[in-house]
């Protein structure tokens, strides 16, 4: 695979050339679904636009003749500071999607998110030696949500991820222009579409059946509907869920639970009174609120809130590894990455999510190298400029 896998980048050399091939690969619905934002999308621009916004001051006679990209998170040790975060229906890229990107994570030395939509069930995911974590939300039926941490715990996950920035669902309108509702509506443009990416339908012929896979056992789903699936999920999601449902989570979930949508300190701040493990500082990738603060952006304050006691991630607009250094630098521990991995999916499967993987790992190293820094770890903002 390893030849594999070199030819794959030496043709697509970065994130955005697989972007591009991507895009060409997956009908304009599937494309738009994983390239779309809330609204105006002024979120996910902010997030991609915010680290132009720094600069790195190298020191090159420091001396970074070996560079460790290494870290540990909850007392596991990762080969790479970038982890695959939680995205839904990954299935609908590549067949098994989500398997095959867990895959392609565990080749890399790193975690793998598995999201609460996913195409595939909890216990699908096999245990490959890194850290498997488990994505849920605060449903209105607070039965649901512990049924999916019981069932997390019992498959050996080894942490939670409350996802908090999901009261409702945000208004995707690429999503509504093109008629992936639920139900989908697709109208003969899009059906003559789907035709003409003959090869995203022949590698899709024999996929398991497209659906919330982990939503069919709870009497929910009469025939594989997906059409009722997800309006029950969305009936499901709670404006009113609190701090309160947080200290319950805390109570009934062995092992790190972390908190994903933080943005304002003072959330960070109550975080660690309930007793959580970690952060991940994410807008949802603009997906949700319209107009919320650029993840980068609100980096910094929350850092200053966690004050090191526990892990802050950052999620939202890594297309680089540039910008996972950056990231560092102001304070996050790690990076996830969403779309990037999709691109991935969609170009080759598990070899495209390997390749998204290396390409970050190779410019991290040379970031390093160039900047005389021997360690990721021991990055700080002295490396950037004032």
């Amino acid at each position: 695979m390893t030849a594999g896998l070199d030819g794959l980048i030496a043709r697509h050399p970065s994130i955005a050339a697989l972007q591009r091939v991507a895009q060409r690969a997956l009908p304009r619905v599937v494309a738009d679904f994983v390239e779309g934002g809330a609204e105006d999308e002024r979120s996910l621009r902010a997030n991609e636009a915010a680290f132009a916004r720094h600069a790195l001051v190298p020191q090159p006679l420091a001396g970074a003749a070996g560079r460790d990209l290494a870290i540990e998170l909850f007392g596991r040790p990762l080969a790479l500071p970038v982890l695959i975060g939680p995205t839904g229906l990954a299935g609908m890229l590549w067949p098994d999607g989500e398997i095959a990107a867990a895959r392609a994570a565990a080749a890399a030395g790193t975690a793998y998110c598995l999201s609460h939509g996913s195409t595939c069930r909890i216990e699908d995911l096999p245990a490959q030696g890194t850290p498997r974590w488990m994505q849920l939300f605060i449903y209105r039926d607070r039965g649901l949500t512990r049924r999916f941490a019981e069932r997390a715990q019992a498959a050996g996950y080894d942490a939670l991820v409350l996802t908090i920035d999901n009261q409702v669902l945000g208004q995707r309108e690429r999503d509504l222009r093109n008629g992936f509702t639920i139900p989908p509506r697709l109208g003969a443009t899009g059906a003559i579409d789907l035709l003409r990416h003959a090869g995203w339908l022949w590698r899709m012929r024999g996929a398991r059946t497209i659906t919330f896979a982990n939503y069919l056992d709870g009497g929910h789903d009469r025939a594989g509907d997906i059409a009722s699936l997800g309006r029950h999920m969305a009936a499901m999601l709670d404006p009113a869920a609190s701090w309160a449902d947080v200290a319950w989570l805390r109570e009934r979930w062995r092992g790190p639970l972390l908190l994903k949508g933080v943005l304002h300190p003072e959330d960070a701040r109550r975080a660690q009174d309930h007793g959580i493990d970690g952060l991940i500082v994410s807008n949802h990738g603009g997906r949700q609120l319209d107009g919320a603060i650029a993840s980068l952006d609100a980096l910094p304050a929350v850092v200053a809130a966690v004050g090191g006691r526990i892990p802050v991630l950052l999620d939202g607009g890594v297309r680089r590894g540039v910008h996972v250094v950056i990231a560092k630098a102001l304070g996050a521990d790690a990076c996830l990455i969403g779309r990037p991995q999709l691109w991935g999916l969609a170009v080759a499967g598990e070899l495209g999510v390997r390749a998204v993987l290396e390409i970050l790992r190779r410019e991290i190293d040379r970031v390093l190298a160039l900047g005389g820094w021997p360690s990721f770890r021991a990055l700080d903002r002295t490396v950037l400029a004032a």
